[in-house]
């Protein structure tokens, strides 16, 4: 896939918004996917086979909690209490930069961490992807 870096942030967009069926102006980068734009697990698989389908990656929905927790392992990444460890909020920071600005970013249940994925953290997921595959042709 060639093109810019809009037009694949775009082309994410629209994917989440016909899997969704919603409305274009409904799509903003930083919606979650699931808490603000309602999605469930089925409509993530769709999301992803979308995705496939456009870009050429194949991105599993168990990788996207391994690609948020950075290979972390669950019992290190929450903590006694099931929230975010220090380590854990360290990661997330790197593939969810928006928790630093927000509110959210004082304690996390760790189960609820992917509720904060975004349409911004998805189109990344992507990018980084089709980076790691290198050029593909379009």
């Amino acid at each position: 896939m060639t093109g810019t870096v809009t037009e694949l942030g775009e082309k994410v967009r629209a994917i989440v918004g016909e899997a969704l069926a919603l409305e274009p102006d409904e799509v903003i980068g930083d919606a979650t996917l699931l808490n603000d734009l309602g999605a469930e697990s089925i409509d993530l698989l769709d999301i992803l086979f979308r995705i496939e389908r456009s870009f050429g990656v194949r991105i599993e929905a168990a990788e996207l909690a391994d690609y948020v927790q950075g290979g972390i392992p669950d019992e290190e990444f929450g903590d006694a209490d099931e929230m975010v460890s220090e380590r854990g909020m360290a990661q997330l920071l790197l593939v969810m930069p928006q928790l630093e600005t927000g509110a959210r970013v004082s304690r996390i249940k760790a189960d609820e961490v992917m509720g904060l994925f975004t349409v911004d953290n998805l189109e990344q997921l992507v990018r980084s992807r089709l980076g790691a595959a290198g050029p593909a042709g379009g």
